[in-house]
């Protein structure tokens, strides 16, 4: 990845999971750090996490 690329890119923390009330989709149905659109999910304290597989970056929808 070139350096423009990368200052091109939102760069969210990746450690934290983001809830979607509070951080609505950029993009519907694509990740707001890198713009991929698969994902893996998994249902954790009765709440829908959704990572990128790319990026990691995790939503609490």
């Amino acid at each position: 990845m070139s350096e423009e690329n990368k200052s091109d890119s939102k760069q969210y923390d990746t450690s934290i999971i983001y809830d979607y009330k509070e951080y609505p989709d950029i993009r519907s149905g694509r990740c707001d750090n890198c713009g991929h659109s698969h994902f893996k999910s998994r249902v954790k304290d009765y709440e829908f996490i959704r990572e990128c597989r790319n990026c990691g970056m995790k939503k609490s929808i």
